[in-house]
């Protein structure tokens, strides 16, 4: 598989998700197709699938249903990534319930807290556990995503606390841009940001 770009890693769930909602995935699809159902330009898919598949052939396409495959390859969705939770409060829990993760294979194992109000042990959902516990529920668990959803004046602690545990994947939520050693990924998620690009347009 070639390397693959950070701005093409973000299209491709767009094209996943498409292909998916075909009602038929028996035959074929071009570039040209995807890119005209999804308002892109034809030149960009073809570049960004060459990256996960070198099956596209001139009038042909790609068969529909190994171009999944691959995209979900690429993705991770077929293997099981364990993840935590930080910061079991409104978000964290909206978090912690969403089905659809599973399908993306993050597999969120427990959440954890500093108000001990929050720590429980639901049947069916993921237990809260006191932040106290989290250096040994990483380290028995295999942990390799920590989701942060703490306000934005203990996004950094947090941040620093799970790298301290051998994490070196960060999906930050918090309204702050956090900073990470060498070798560690952040994704600050800012949705202050997205807000503001749609009021723009819509002004």
């Amino acid at each position: 598989m070639k390397c693959i770009s950070p701005n093409a890693l973000r299209r491709l769930p767009v094209y996943l998700s498409y292909l998916k909602q075909l009602p038929d995935r028996s035959g074929n699809i071009s570039a040209t197709a995807i890119a005209g159902g999804l308002g892109l330009g034809d030149v960009q898919v073809r570049k960004d699938l060459a990256g996960i598949s070198g099956e596209g052939k001139p009038k042909t396409g790609y068969n529909i249903q190994n171009l999944i495959d691959a995209l979900e390859t690429v993705l991770g969705y077929k293997s099981v990534t364990n993840a935590v939770i930080i910061g079991a409060g409104r978000l964290g829990t909206a978090l912690m319930e969403y089905p659809e993760f599973k399908e993306y294979g993050l597999h969120i194992l427990a959440a954890f807290d500093i108000d001990p109000e929050r720590c429980s042990s639901t049947p069916g959902k993921p237990p809260v556990y006191p932040l106290s516990q989290l250096a040994v529920f990483c380290r028995d668990n295999a942990v390799k995503i920590g989701i942060i959803t703490v306000p934005a004046d203990q996004a950094q602690s947090v941040c620093d606390r799970l790298v301290e545990n051998s994490i070196h994947a960060i999906w930050n939520f918090a309204p702050v841009h956090l900073h990470a050693k060498a070798g560690v990924t952040v994704q600050n998620e800012n949705m202050a940001a997205s807000i503001a690009l749609l009021s723009n347009h819509l002004s």
